[in-house]
C-alpha cells in the first residue's frame, strides 16, 4: 500500500506519546562539544590555575604527609571526596554549559516530550531478519557514509593543525614546562574547535535528512488516513446517515408549524416561506417554515390542506428565504412588504389586528 499522504495532526500526537519524533543526535553532539571546547579555551587560564592548585595541594607534601597521618579508610574517603569535589567545581563551568546547551537544543528539535514507552524492549529489533534488512538499508549507508565523512574531515583538520604547529615545537624547549602545556594546551583547543564546527556543519546536514527520513517514515495511504478518520469521528457513512434522519427530523417538525402560519409566499414553484404573525406576542412576523423544490412543494400542499391563504410574490419570497432562517423575525427593511401582504390576508380573513 503506497503512502503518498502527510501525516495527519492526529498520528503526530499518538507518534509523539510513543516517544518518535524528529531528532538529529549529530546535532545535539555537535554543538555541545563546540561550545564545551569553546568555553573551555575561554577559561583556560582560571581552568589552568585550579588544576595547578589541584595538584599542590593533593600531590604535593603535604598531603602526602596528610595521607600518612590519617591512613584509614574514613580518612581516605574523606581525602577522595575532596579531591573529587575540587576537581568537579574546576570543570563545573565547561560540563554544566555543555549539558544546559545539549538540553536546549534537544527542546528545539522537539520540545518537551517526557515518555517511558521508548524504554520498553521491542523483540522485532533483535529479530535477525529485521536484524538482515536493517544492515542493507539506505539508513546504514548513510550512517556509513557519516562516519567516514566525518572521518575524513576531521583527520584533515587534525593532520594540517599538526603540520602547522610543527615548526613551533621546538621552540617550547625554551619555555618553562607550566607556559609550554598552557600552549600546547591551546594549541589542542583550537584544533578541537575548529573540528567541532566541521562537525557542525555535517550535523546540519544530519539534521535535513533526519527532518526528510521522519517525514517520509511518518506518511500515510489513503486508506490509513479513511480508517483513522472512521475511528476518530466515525464511520463516514454513519454519520452521514444520522445528518439525514436528522435534516428530516428538522423538516417534520418545520413541516408541524405550517399549519399554524398565517400567509405562504411563494416564488412560486422554487420557494415557499410561511409566516406567522401574532399581535401583542410577536414583535414582528416571524418565519415558521421555508424550503425550497420540493421542501417548497410540501409547505403549500399543506397550506392548501389547512387553508393557509398563499400569495405569490417573487421579490419578496427570494429575500425571505436569502436573509432568514427559521424562527428569525423579518428583517427591517422587508416590513412594509410583508405588512403589505399580512392586511391583504387580514383584510380577505376579516382579522385586522387592533
Amino acid at each position: 500500500m503506497e503512502k503518498t499522504e502527510k501525516a495527519t495532526p492526529h498520528k503526530r500526537t499518538k507518534e509523539r506519546e510513543e516517544g518518535h519524533v524528529m531528532h538529529s543526535r549529530e546535532m545535539t553532539a555537535a554543538v555541545c562539544a563546540l561550545v564545551m571546547f569553546v568555553l573551555l579555551y575561554a577559561l583556560l587560564p582560571l581552568f589552568t590555575d585550579q588544576l595547578a592548585n589541584v595538584y599542590r595541594v593533593y600531590l604535593g607534601g603535604v598531603f602526602r604527609a596528610e595521607v600518612e597521618r590519617n591512613f584509614t579508610v574514613q580518612g581516605l574517603k574523606g581525602l577522595y571526596s575532596s579531591l573529587l569535589g575540587t576537581v568537579a567545581i574546576a570543570a563545573l563551568p565547561i560540563l554544566g554549559g555543555a549539558m544546559v546547551v545539549g538540553v536546549t537544543i534537544n527542546v528545539l528539535q522537539f520540545g518537551f516530550n517526557f515518555t517511558t514507552k521508548t524504554l520498553m524492549p521491542k523483540f522485532n529489533k533483535i529479530n535477525p531478519i529485521n536484524g538482515f534488512k536493517r544492515m542493507f538499508s539506505i539508513t546504514t549507508v548513510v550512517e556509513l557514509v557519516k562516519s567516514l565523512l566525518k572521518l575524513t574531515v576531521m583527520g584533515y583538520i587534525a593532520y594540517s593543525e599538526y603540520m602547522r604547529a610543527l615548526p613551533m615545537f621546538a621552540n617550547y624547549m625554551e619555555f618553562r614546562l607550566e607556559l609550554t602545556f598552557l600552549q600546547l594546551l591551546r594549541s589542542a583547543l583550537e584544533t578541537a574547535i575548529k573540528m567541532s564546527a566541521a562537525y557542525l556543519i555535517i550535523a546540519g546536514f544530519d539534521y535535513l535528512y533526519q527532518w526528510w527520513k521522519f517525514e517520509k517514515d511518518m506518511r500515510m495511504s489513503k486508506q490509513e488516513i479513511l480508517d483513522e478518520r472512521k475511528q476518530t469521528d466515525g464511520n463516514p457513512q454513519v454519520k452521514q446517515a444520522q445528518k439525514q434522519k436528522m435534516r428530516r427530523m428538522s423538516v417534520s417538525r418545520m413541516m408541524e408549524r405550517v399549519p399554524s402560519a398565517d400567509v405562504v409566499i411563494t416564488n412560486p414553484t422554487h420557494f415557499a416561506i410561511a409566516l406567522r404573525y401574532e399581535d401583542g406576542v410577536d414583535a414582528a412576523p416571524v418565519v415558521v417554515a421555508k424550503g425550497a423544490d420540493y421542501i417548497a412543494l410540501r409547505i403549500k400542499e399543506l397550506a392548501r390542506v389547512h387553508n393557509v391563504p398563499t400569495v405569490e410574490n417573487r421579490p419578496l419570497a427570494r429575500s425571505l428565504f436569502e436573509l432568514c432562517e427559521v424562527d428569525d423575525a423579518i428583517p427591517e427593511q422587508l416590513y412594509q412588504a410583508v405588512a403589505d401582504v399580512l392586511l391583504f390576508v387580514f383584510k380577505q380573513r376579516n382579522r385586522l389586528p387592533t
